[in-house]
């Protein structure tokens, strides 16, 4: 049961990354001015607009790489790393983000510590083939 428990964990934090990017994606998508807009809102931020195909590469290729269980302890220190730089960001503006983006980091500094999740890649059983 603890198996399951730990990969329903693992999902749901991964879910808070992937859920972002793909509304985002849709937002930019559906808007003609949709990429710009995006890069506008990081520039509000203090971001510079380089730093909108880096996160959402980052948010799609860890979090996927979470979702299925696959090198979970890099992309949950990745995850960790990039929830605390959005704290510090975003809590300039919103305490309640950077809060939200701390305690995620602490669930992934968490999934770091425990990587051994069930229903994961890393932990399929790996047989000999004889050949």
């Amino acid at each position: 049961m603890q198996n399951y428990q730990t990969a329903i964990a693992r999902i749901l934090l991964s879910l808070v990354f992937l859920g972002t990017v793909i509304l985002r994606l849709m937002v930019i998508t559906s808007q003609p001015n949709g990429y710009m807009d995006y890069q506008v809102s990081l520039g509000q931020v203090g971001l510079p607009g380089i730093f909108a195909p880096l996160l959402i590469l980052v948010q799609l290729v860890a979090g996927i790489g979470l979702l299925v269980g696959f090198k979970t302890r890099f992309f949950a220190y990745v995850l960790a790393v990039l929830a605390i730089f959005l704290a510090i960001v975003l809590g300039r503006f919103d305490f309640q983000s950077m809060f939200i983006y701390l305690g995620i980091a602490g669930g992934m500094l968490m999934l770091a510590t425990y990587p051994k999740t069930g229903l994961s890649i890393d932990n399929r059983v790996k047989k000999d083939h004889i050949f």
